[in-house]
């Protein structure tokens, strides 16, 4: 058996930074992940350069049943501490939008930066070891832990830290582990689906619109859900089986089964005054919008809302009901999705270890002393554009720190 003080579980962004900086403050730490590969997410994030934070980060960019609980973590750990421990590692960095902050070069220097991180606390590795079971012994933690090729090891430990995530992207290994950690201790889950993630729709309504497959646009996008009402100003990406896109993404955060979203796909036109100017439009409505919508786009909808002979007219000669009526089925499109593309395509997952079990100074579980749950495996999720990567980075130091 091999003492620690503390076992880290997941080596990913938020068991990374844990590990790191609760072994510069002088604790002996373990960190065990069952991947080889360890970041994957990290690796993947904004097209392989990590989209690693957002500057605009407050607590009203993240969902939970518990709202309030974020505040003291974000509060305390900022991107600009972030930053700062980028400029240590001489890590180039861009703003590309909205306050996302994205790697000049590759994610992979974010991951070199955690274990370099980890090597000055002297955090030891355990990768590619799967933890078998876990049992309290004597106030410490016990983890029994397989290594491959039937070397299996015993780990004790006087806190143990679960960082490893929710269930979003399964090929790189998401599993339910944590949640079964947290239930095997008598802490409550809240419901867990897939967010940040495309929408789709029956096939047959969605048909007129698969073959517009790869169009992209900037709408207005909103629903009401279980998270109260989300509304975006963000690009919309059409897909043979539904909508994707930034707007998507974060809505589908809000959404819930069987609610519709209202879309307004001309955001920027001022329909009002687009009716009253149609003396001077001598061409036909789909010629019109194609200059505030992709062509094939506005012409796929004319052919939907008008009919022939109104398809023909140029828009000056036509009914003002007729320009209000196509203005309406524009800017206030709705329509019901029949799902998602569920945990495969979904960047996070929504809910999780319910953080009214947990302290928001600390994250440890009241129930369990010494047992601590940080980053994505809590009920806290972020909206797209870095707001995860920061609760991940803000977690764990303030999880570490009260280690």
């Amino acid at each position: 058996m091999q003492h620690f003080d503390i076992a880290v579980i997941g080596a990913g962004a938020a068991g990374m930074m844990c590990a790191a900086v609760a072994g510069q403050r002088g604790k002996k730490v373990v960190l065990v992940d069952h991947a080889q590969n360890i970041g994957e997410k990290i690796r993947i994030s904004g097209g392989g350069r990590c989209n690693f934070t957002n500057l605009g980060t407050g607590p009203a960019n993240f969902l939970s049943e518990n709202p309030h609980f974020c505040r003291s973590a974000l509060a305390r750990y900022t991107p600009r501490d972030f930053l700062t421990l980028l400029k240590q590692h001489r890590i180039a960095w861009h703003e590309k939008h909205r306050g996302q902050l994205f790697c000049d070069d590759s994610a992979e220097q974010i991951i070199a930066m955690l274990r370099d991180e980890c090597a000055t606390g002297r955090v030891q590795w355990r990768a590619g070891t799967k933890v078998d079971k876990v049992r309290q012994e004597g106030g410490a933690y016990v983890l029994e832990v397989n290594e491959g090729e039937e070397r299996h090891a015993v780990l004790r430990a006087e806190k143990l830290v679960i960082a490893t995530g929710g269930l979003s992207i399964p090929k790189i290994g998401a599993s339910d582990f944590g949640y079964r950690i947290a239930r095997q201790f008598g802490l409550k889950v809240t419901e867990t689906r897939p967010a940040l993630v495309p929408l789709t729709f029956e096939a047959q309504a969605w048909k007129p619109f698969a073959a517009l497959s790869g169009l992209s646009l900037e709408v207005e996008i909103e629903t009401q859900g279980p998270f109260g009402r989300g509304r975006f100003s963000e690009d919309l990406l059409l897909t043979h089986r539904g909508l994707s896109g930034p707007a998507v993404l974060q809505i589908s955060s809000y959404w819930q089964p069987g609610g519709a979203l209202r879309l307004n796909l001309i955001p920027q036109v001022d329909t009002a005054a687009w009716i009253a100017a149609k003396g001077s439009q001598r061409a036909g409505a789909a010629a019109l919008l194609t200059g505030d919508m992709p062509r094939r786009l506005a012409e796929a909808w004319v052919e939907r809302e008008l009919t022939p002979p109104e398809r023909a007219r140029p828009v000056a000669d036509l009914p003002d009901k007729t320009l209000k009526r196509l203005a309406e089925s524009l800017t206030q499109w709705n329509i019901t999705p029949n799902g998602t593309e569920g945990y495969r395509k979904a960047e996070v997952t929504i809910g999780g270890v319910d953080t009214r079990e947990l302290s928001s100074q600390t994250m440890e579980a009241a129930k369990a002393p010494g047992l601590h749950f940080i980053g994505e495996v809590t009920d806290v999720t972020g909206w797209l554009g870095g707001y995860n990567f920061q609760w991940a980075w803000a977690s764990a130091v303030a999880c570490a720190r009260a280690l």
